[in-house]
């Protein structure tokens, strides 16, 4: 394709900026749909070591104009000066950024002489980087992956049951090859315009019509989400509670409340505040609320344990409590937050220690653990994720393959502010629920506080920076989807893909060379 390098700049610039406005808080899904196109139109035609440029603006453009909130965190939160801040979020633009400088890259190759080979492996080349940045050694950032931009559509969303989010990146960027093929060709092979009529027909069909047709999720039960609506604090001082005697007090008394109304299960989020079992005073009030309400209490805390090497380790935990008052279960956060949690390569990056220096250097947990509620609670088994770690499908996929009926996400949403951050986590959150067909608890510090059933509609929902109790109806299931059976097999036919697609290019090349 003839294009001068102004015009490909701008394509690159400007379908960057079409990527991040398909997302939370603009919500221009639509777009999703032909940024990718602008890309590929930049790269076909371009020599592969200039690509890389093109694939460096489109990544920094969107990463930067979608997620500005990452500053803010650590800025605000993090300790960190102007200049600090801003170089660790250009550190995070540029690292994700060679995933899309290498997808121009490998366009550009692939494209001289068969343009048409190009675009039928880019959607495979696009899920497969996607995969490679959310299996990153430490620093794995699977945020606003392309497919997220559909799976608002409900009837879409059904899809990764089957593939995961990797089949739905796959649509869209598949779509978006077809209607780069049909500005490529410009009519002269009308195969590739026809492609794209049939296929957008198609798409709008299911769009529209479809929702319609997905299943309604009955439920037996009643959990009690507390949004509990602390202002997040840079650091927590030795008489904390005594300062929030208060606001503790009237948790307390919403979570009774709520459980006496209907007792069973009654949930607060990831710790907002210096919450732990080990510190009687909030023992007392935690086996307070269980045995008050008559129900189960989970609720995120810290705990402190003897390391290997001696002194005491400190983890991100979730504990429940029996209505007894009695402790019966413990999960550890096992994906921790780099930069937030614990710092990556801390003996070289040591700036970066600030960042830890008030919230503790955390240790991960080891085991995906399953536990089991009461039979006041249901009597049924379910997984807790904490956090960051409901962005990791496969992390997910573990407690459902460890028995997990239920899945419980305690979060605290309080370190992004208002920015769109939230809203981003929570649309990502939902979509393990349809992923293991599992219903989805989502309790947050300040919002957004959700209950998702297994086809993904929110069946309760909970205004944000509010002090209240969200009754969500739950239920428990056991059947399997084909992803929960075969993971991301979608991103690993895209791998297989693309290294035949490589293959295929080198071997048409030597050939080339040979009769030359």
């Amino acid at each position: 394709m003839s294009l001068r390098w102004p015009a490909r700049l701008l394509l690159a610039l400007g379908s960057g900026l079409a990527h991040a406005l398909a997302f939370p808080s603009y919500n221009v899904s639509l777009l999703a749909w032909i940024a990718v196109a602008g890309l590929l139109l930049a790269s076909l035609g371009a020599r592969p070591r200039p690509a890389v440029l093109l694939g460096l603006l489109h990544g920094a453009v969107f990463y930067t104009v979608s997620l500005p909130w990452i500053y803010t965190v650590m800025r605000v939160h993090g300790g960190l000066g102007a200049m600090e801040a801003a170089g660790v979020l250009a550190a995070l633009v540029l690292t994700a950024s060679l995933f899309t400088a290498a997808f121009s890259a490998v366009v550009a190759w692939l494209g001289p002489g068969n343009v048409a080979h190009a675009l039928v492996a880019a959607p495979f080349l696009w899920v497969a980087l996607e995969y490679g940045l959310t299996h990153l050694p430490a620093i794995g950032f699977p945020w606003n992956l392309l497919g997220y931009a559909a799976a608002g559509n409900l009837a879409l969303l059904q899809l990764v049951s089957i593939t995961g989010i990797y089949g739905l990146s796959l649509l869209v960027a598949g779509y978006n090859a077809l209607l780069a093929g049909a500005l490529v060709t410009r009519g002269r092979d009308r195969q590739w315009g026809l492609l794209v009529l049939l296929t957008t027909a198609a798409l709008l069909l299911v769009a529209s019509l479809g929702p319609r047709y997905v299943p309604a999720a009955q439920a037996r039960y009643v959990a009690h989400l507390v949004q509990t609506n602390f202002p997040q604090s840079p650091s927590y001082p030795a008489d904390w509670m005594e300062r929030h005697r208060t606001e503790l007090d009237e948790l307390e008394r919403l979570s009774i409340e709520a459980g006496r109304r209907w007792p069973g299960l009654v949930i607060w989020p990831e710790v907002p505040a210096p919450f732990s079992l080990q510190d009687p005073a909030f023992a007392v009030r935690a086996q307070r609320i269980a045995q008050a309400s008559g129900s189960d209490f989970l609720v995120g805390v810290v705990e402190w344990r003897p390391a290997p090497g001696g002194g005491l380790a400190l983890y991100n935990s979730a504990a429940l409590l029996a209505p007894s008052g009695r402790p019966i279960f413990l999960y550890d956060k096992i994906h921790l937050v780099p930069f937030g949690e614990y710092v990556p390569l801390g003996r070289w990056l040591t700036f970066a220690k600030k960042l830890t220096a008030e919230v503790g250097d955390f240790q991960p947990g080891s085991d995906s653990k399953v536990g089991t509620f009461t039979a006041r609670a249901g009597g049924g088994r379910f997984g807790v994720l904490i956090c960051y770690e409901a962005i990791f499908p496969a992390e997910v996929r573990r407690f459902v393959d460890h028995g997990a009926e239920l899945l419980v996400n305690l979060s605290n949403d309080g370190w992004f502010g208002r920015s769109a951050a939230p809203e981003q986590h929570a649309a990502m959150a939902r979509v393990r629920a349809v992923e293991e067909r599992r219903w989805l608890l989502r309790d947050t510090n300040n919002g957004f506080t959700v209950a998702v059933d297994p086809y993904g509609r929110y069946a309760a929902r909970l205004g944000a920076d509010a002090r209240a109790v969200l009754d969500a109806r739950y239920d428990f299931r056991s059947d399997w989807t084909l992803y929960a059976r075969w993971g991301d097999w979608v991103a690993w036919l895209s791998i297989a893909g693309v290294v035949a697609a490589l293959l295929a290019r080198a071997r048409a090349r030597t050939k080339r060379k040979a009769r030359a």
